[in-house]
């Protein structure tokens, strides 16, 4: 019997998909299916290529990297994870249409920034939440380019999968209601602050109306910073920028 036991175990040893065979992943992940394996993760997956990891609801899926890694090594792929993965989205094949792409959107098969993971009212967009997909069709507004995303807030809570939208996002805000922000004036060398109250919240570049704490006189400012506002030349330059910037975008 204990002969037999080891006989079993050497065979198993020698079997070549449970013997940590070298995978790498693939640059392109997409399934056509919603049913996500292997051989759509990894490029010489062999025998293990038809084992399902994961499933995708909607027009992409984000995979754990380290999950991946370990539901790989129990179907006998080593993948060594080289570049330090965290996570892998996997895309809907040229077939899979984008859920929820609204009326009046770009048609065909078009590639649009997609959100890699639900994101709550408030919070910051960074690069790895957003993934380009394929889709039918995407948002009139769609942005061609992930740095018109990359640091704004998101206005509403944004669900992964769908499409991203230049209106789903605004400048973060960085003075609220309330706040004791510092005003400045600067021209040819003079420089003059104050301290004054914000009557509401602002963002950089935005105009912020401020009370004076200490005359109780309303000025109307443009926000530099946190806590800090300017009025003067300075004001002016930074509204001129931000207002350029938005004319750029359209």
């Amino acid at each position: 019997m204990k002969a037999l036991a080891l006989s079993l175990a050497a065979l198993l040893v020698a079997t070549p998909a449970l013997a940590g065979q070298a995978v790498s992943l693939r640059s392109d992940t997409t399934d056509g299916d919603g049913r996500i394996t292997l051989g759509e993760l990894f490029d010489g997956a062999g025998a293990a290529s038809d084992v399902v990891i994961g499933l995708r609801v909607g027009p992409s899926a984000v995979l754990d990297a380290a999950q991946v890694q370990v539901a790989a090594r129990r179907a006998g792929l080593d993948w060594s994870n080289p570049n330090g993965v965290r996570r892998i989205i996997v895309r809907g094949g040229s077939d899979s249409a984008l859920a929820g792409a609204q009326p009046g959107a770009l048609r065909g098969n078009v590639e649009v920034l997609a959100y890699a993971r639900s994101l709550a009212a408030g919070e910051i967009v960074q690069p790895e939440d957003l993934v380009w997909i394929k889709a039918a069709a995407g948002p009139a507004d769609a942005p061609n380019d992930a740095d018109a995303l990359i640091g704004m807030s998101a206005k509403r809570p944004l669900r992964q999968g769908s499409a991203a939208s230049l209106r789903d996002v605004s400048t973060p805000q960085v003075i609220k209601a309330g706040d004791i922000v510092a005003v400045t004036y600067e021209d040819a060398g003079v420089a003059l602050t104050l301290q004054g109250k914000a009557m509401a919240a602002g963002a950089v570049g935005e105009s912020l109306m401020v009370q004076n704490t200490a005359s109780k006189k309303i000025i109307e400012t443009v926000v530099t910073g946190p806590g800090s506002t300017a009025v003067g030349p300075q004001a002016m330059r930074l509204k001129a920028s931000r207002n350029t910037l938005r004319y750029a975008a359209r």
